[in-house]
């Protein structure tokens, strides 16, 4: 199955997510952490789900999928027991124009959850069009031991220079010279050692050497 890869913008937006069970809380949790606002269709709830609803992280419709149930939302995630229920629910919400996610029935999706890896705002994922989770899954759990913490926090120095960048190397070729001393082996190296002061010291040094370079 061909997809486009695409990251999206999901804060504030309202997402319905019918199921209440482990599945369904993964789903819930990851919409969360982008932010959106979750409203959850099931008479039942795991354990972590009921404790989000009674603190007002999700709003928690406590009954069985209904129609009109799921009508003006932005995204609407099927994840119930019940294949039945789950078929009804994508129905109205692809006739109401939510972008749309079945689990394990990719060919009823209009987008794929892939697998990720967070590093603050370094974002990995990983997908296999749907056809074999666990392989995904195999390759997330690679990347988590390859690429540490220390990769969101580099990135986050990158962040921080990006003025300084800015100002010093006016031009394209200023940059990419700099990108290529920035992100080098030497610098990766540093960063699976967790030396993060002296990968810091590479940028700084990089901004200062790259200017004065014909």
């Amino acid at each position: 199955m061909k997809v486009y890869p695409v990251n999206l913008k999901i804060a504030d937006r309202p997402c319905a997510v019918i199921g209440g069970g482990k599945v369904a809380e993964r789903k819930i949790l990851s919409l969360l952490e982008a932010g959106a606002k979750v409203t959850v269709i099931s008479p039942k709830l795991t354990s972590a789900l009921a404790k989000l609803a009674a603190d007002g992280g999700v709003c928690w419709r406590n009954k069985d999928y209904g129609a009109g149930d799921v009508q003006d939302y932005f995204m609407v995630v099927c994840a119930a027991d019940s294949k039945a229920v789950n078929n009804k629910a994508a129905a109205e919400a692809r006739t109401s124009g939510a972008l749309l996610n079945v689990v394990d029935a990719p060919d009823e999706c209009d987008f794929i959850i892939p697998g990720k890896i967070s590093r603050g705002d370094l974002l990995i994922t990983v997908s296999t069009g749907g056809k074999s989770p666990a392989f995904s899954r195999r390759l997330r759990e690679e990347l988590e031991t390859r690429y540490g913490e220390e990769y969101g926090m580099y990135l986050e120095m990158l962040s921080r220079q990006r003025e300084a960048i800015k100002e010093k190397l006016v031009n394209t070729k200023d940059r990419e010279r700099f990108w290529r001393a920035a992100l080098n082996s030497e610098v990766l190296t540093l960063l699976n050692q967790g030396q993060l002061k002296e990968a810091e010291a590479m940028i700084i040094n990089a901004i200062s050497s790259v200017g004065t370079q014909s």
